[in-house]
């Protein structure tokens, strides 16, 4: 991804943030993301998988942000499955911060590899550094606690993104899935970005 990429994609970021969140504490945390000792905006999505390229959270939350709305726009889901309606705001907390657990989460270290022609190069790659310990979904909703309160379905919604894929003892996961119809959209959101949209680069 280019600087000029990563800065548009940053400013669409904002741009949903400014024009769909006013809860108290949005400027806040907004202000949170922005800090310098913050990485936000430049961290990866993931060490090996999707994302792994600088850029990857802020390209992965964006693309959430759009499948999320493409899947409660449809029909179905309301006539159908019975979704209620969700606030411009829910969808753009849900989605653009339910991998904010992410940020200061990987560094870079180097290791040996042979490039094209076969000779040992020391390369860079992304490992996890791990500053506070508390799981993934849950870490992602007490980021957030810290500056703005969470209604109960979003923290649910971001708590279960990771759906069947989590650890977690999957009676639970479904009951959660079952009960907050907005924690399936986010995880099917979430899958379709993680394997349909986002691939690997070089770092």
């Amino acid at each position: 991804m280019t600087d000029q990429e990563l800065e548009a994609k940053k400013q669409e970021f904002l741009d949903i943030w400014d024009t769909h969140v006013k809860r108290p504490g949005a400027d806040r945390l907004r202000s949170y993301l922005l800090a310098d000792q913050n990485d936000f905006f430049t961290a990866p999505a993931s060490t090996r998988y999707h994302g792994a390229y600088a850029g990857g959270l802020l390209e992965h939350s964006l693309n959430v942000y759009h499948n999320l709305k493409a899947y409660l726009e449809r029909e179905r889901v309301h006539k159908v499955y019975g979704f209620p309606e969700y606030t411009e705001e829910t969808i753009a907390i849900c989605a653009l911060l339910h991998d904010l657990c992410k940020m200061n989460f990987y560094t870079v270290d180097y290791r040996n590899a042979k490039n094209s022609q076969g000779v040992w190069e020391k390369v860079p790659f992304y490992k996890i550094d791990d500053r506070l310990p508390y799981g993934h979904g849950e870490k992602s909703v007490l980021m957030i606690q810290f500056f703005m309160h969470l209604h109960r379905e979003e923290a649910m919604a971001i708590r279960w993104h990771m759906g069947f894929s989590g650890p977690e003892d999957k009676g639970t996961i479904g009951a959660a899935l079952e009960m907050f119809p907005l924690a399936f959209a986010l995880h099917v959101a979430d899958m379709e970005a993680s394997y349909f949209l986002e691939g690997r680069e070089a770092i």
